[in-house]
C-alpha cells in the first residue's frame, strides 16, 4: 500500500470515529424531570400516533423463539423495547419525509429499572425493512416511525412496537426556562462557539451574546445549543459528543433545584416537538418508576473496531458493519445478558446482502 492509499485509509478509519451524533438523550432528561408533569396535566398536547402492530415486522425466528422457550419467553418480558428518534423538524413535521438524525434504542429492564442506550448510526448502511438497502434514517423518510421501526427490527432481530419522536428546535427554550446552566468553557472553544452562534441567530433572525472569557460560564440556550455543536478545537466529535453529555448533565443537575414553573416552563418547550405511539397508561407503566431508573450502558451500532467508513456512490458516505451478523450477536449480549442468542436466518441474509453490495467500495 502506497502513501496516499495509506492517507487514504487512515481518513477513512477517522470519518468513522467522528460519526456525528445528535443526542437523543435530551429526550431522556426531558422524560426524567418531567413527563409524570405532562401526563398529568397536559396528555391532550402531545401528539399521540397508533401504531398499527400488523404493519410492524418482527422476524419470525423471533417471534418463535419466545413461543417454542418459556425460559426467553420469561426473560423477554422483563425488558422493554421503545425506539427513540430524534430529527430536525424546522417545520414542526415529525413524520415521514424527514430523516431521522438520531435513532435510539432505549432498552428497560423492568424489574431493575436499568435503562441501556444504543445509538444507531444515522449513516449505516442496512435493509431499510422493504430489502432496499441505504442510509438507514433514509427508513424515517420514506415510511416515518413505522418503516423506522421496521428497518430496526429487521436488521437487529429486534421486538419493537412503540416509538418517541422528539425535534430539537426545544433545546434552545428549554436552556433559558432553567435560567441557563453554567459550563467550563476553554480558550480554544470560545471562537468556535461564537461562530456557531451567529449562524444560528442568521438562521432564527435574533441577536445573540457572544462568550468573551473562559473558565466557569453562564450559558443561555442559544449559547448552550452552540456549544453542543462544536465539533473543532481538538477532539473532532468524540469532544462534541462529550459536550453534548455534558451539556446534558448540566441540565439535569440543574433541573434538580429548578423551582415548579421553571420545570413546567421547560417541558412546555418540549411538548409541541414530541410524537408518540405511547398512551398515558403506557408511558406512566413504563417511567412511574423513573426515580429508580440508571443507565447503566450507552453505546453506537455498529460497535468500535467492527464498523468502517467508505462512500457508496450517490449514497455518499456511509457506515458500513464489518459483520452484521457479529454486531448483533455483540448487541443481543448486551441488551440481553442472560439470554443465549443465535442470528435469525433474514439476519444473516442482510449481513451477506450487505457485504456483496459494499465490498467494491471497501
Amino acid at each position: 500500500m502506497d502513501k496516499q492509499e495509506q492517507e487514504q485509509q487512515g481518513t477513512k478509519r477517522k470519518w468513522v470515529k467522528s460519526v456525528p451524533l445528535l443526542i437523543v438523550e435530551v429526550l431522556i432528561l426531558f422524560l426524567a424531570i418531567g413527563i409524570l408533569y405532562v401526563v398529568v396535566t397536559a396528555t391532550d398536547r402531545v401528539e399521540r400516533k397508533e401504531i398499527d402492530e400488523e404493519n410492524i415486522a418482527i422476524n419470525e425466528e423471533v417471534v418463535e423463539a419466545m413461543k417454542t422457550d418459556e425460559s426467553k419467553e420469561e426473560t423477554a418480558k422483563g425488558y422493554r423495547n421503545i425506539a427513540l428518534f430524534g430529527v430536525d423538524a424546522r417545520d414542526g413535521e415529525l413524520g415521514k419525509g424527514t430523516r431521522s438524525d438520531s435513532i435510539i434504542i432505549l432498552n428497560i429492564n423492568q424489574d431493575t429499572q436499568e435503562i441501556k442506550l444504543i445509538s444507531v448510526f444515522r449513516d449505516t448502511y442496512l435493509n431499510l425493512g422493504n430489502d432496499s438497502y441505504n442510509k438507514c434514517n433514509a427508513a424515517y423518510a420514506q415510511g416515518g416511525p413505522e418503516q423506522a421501526i421496521n428497518m430496526l427490527n429487521t436488521n437487529l432481530d429486534l421486538d419493537i412496537t412503540d416509538y418517541v419522536t422528539v425535534g430539537f428546535g426545544g433545546l434552545i427554550d428549554a436552556v433559558d426556562a432553567l435560567g441557563g446552566i453554567e459550563m467550563e468553557i476553554t480558550d480554544k472553544e470560545i471562537s468556535h462557539l461564537n461562530n456557531y452562534q451567529l449562524s444560528m441567530a442568521r438562521d432564527m433572525g435574533v441577536d445573540y451574546i457572544p462568550i468573551e472569557n473562559s473558565g466557569a460560564q453562564l450559558l443561555n440556550g442559544m449559547q448552550a445549543t452552540a456549544y453542543c455543536r462544536i465539533r473543532y478545537g481538538g477532539g473532532d466529535d468524540f469532544r462534541r459528543a462529550e459536550r453534548q453529555r455534558n451539556v446534558l448533565t448540566a441540565m439535569m443537575n440543574k433541573a434538580k433545584s429548578a423551582s415548579v414553573s421553571e420545570l413546567t416552563d421547560m417541558v412546555n418547550a418540549i411538548l409541541p416537538q414530541v410524537q408518540t405511539s405511547l398512551g398515558l397508561e403506557d408511558i406512566l407503566s413504563v417511567l412511574g418508576s423513573v426515580a429508580g431508573y440508571n443507565v447503566v450502558a450507552s453505546d453506537g451500532f455498529p460497535f468500535a473496531d467492527s464498523r468502517v467508513g467508505v462512500r457508496i456512490g450517490s449514497k455518499g458516505d456511509c457506515i458500513i458493519p464489518d459483520d452484521l451478523e457479529e454486531n448483533v450477536i455483540v448487541l443481543h449480549d448486551l441488551l440481553y445478558p442472560e439470554m443465549d442468542y443465535t442470528p435469525s436466518k433474514q439476519v444473516v441474509s442482510i449481513s451477506e446482502e450487505i457485504e456483496e453490495q459494499t465490498e467494491v467500495y471497501r
